[in-house]
């Protein structure tokens, strides 16, 4: 449930496929899916940039990417409930797609650690959201990242960060209260704004140590990170 980093000192967040922020400067770029150059762009706030005709990185990413709502992927994240770890805090699905991936040699070089495997019985809240980016399709959209910081700085510095809890947000808590990303702790989908001062959500790593719905106080949360959807 708590936020997952070996060192404190931020250098970068690369995505293969996906964005690279260089997060100690705020300058950001997304990889196109083919490999074909990087669009930077200042970071924004998501709903200034939403009333620009101009699109953000994320956004021309998508364009290469399938269409895919933000219904399909609460689906998805859905059908992960009642997933849970080992007695160990580990040994998910999650956990095993993401040691298989290369972004977990790059976090391990940005986070410090020794092998890969030092993510088998990490915390595994930001690996669950990142898997189902990467099983819906949309990952250089949606993120991936074992460390709930990065992954809201990720959002934020490519223009897709905001207040609005809209369904399918990837939202960021801190149990505390506070509003830095910096005091991140937890993360999850908004599954809907319930008009009354929470949220319902799909989170892994929650409660009993497995994927489970909740329903959170809006004073908790930092903020929201917006994938691109199709409509």
């Amino acid at each position: 449930m708590t936020k997952h980093r070996l060192i404190s000192t931020p250098r970068a967040v690369c995505a293969v496929l996906g964005a690279c922020a260089v997060l100690a400067t705020g300058t950001t770029g997304v990889a196109l899916a083919d490999g074909h150059g990087v669009v930077n762009a200042p970071p924004v706030d998501a709903k200034a940039q939403s009333s620009k005709s101009a699109k953000t990185p994320l956004q021309i990413a998508a364009e290469r990417l399938p269409k895919v709502s933000a219904a399909q992927v609460l689906d998805l994240a859905s059908k992960q409930i009642g997933v849970r770890e080992n007695a160990q805090g580990g040994g998910t699905k999650f956990h095993s797609w993401y040691m298989s991936t290369p972004r977990a040699k790059e976090t391990l070089a940005r986070d410090g650690g020794n092998t890969v495997y030092d993510y088998a019985n990490a915390p595994w809240c930001a690996m669950f959201v990142s898997w189902v980016g990467e099983m819906a399709g949309i990952r250089p959209t949606m993120g991936w990242d074992a460390y709930t910081v990065a992954h809201a700085k990720w959002f934020k510095n490519n223009g897709h960060w905001g207040t609005i809890p809209t369904p399918g947000a990837v939202v960021y808590f801190d149990w505390a209260g506070g509003k830095s990303i910096d005091g991140i702790d937890h993360v999850g989908f908004v599954k809907k704004d319930n008009g009354d001062g929470t949220i319902t959500t799909i989170e892994g790593n929650t409660g009993n140590g497995d994927v489970e719905q909740r329903v959170r106080p809006v004073s908790q949360v930092v903020g929201y990170g917006y994938p691109v959807y199709s409509n």
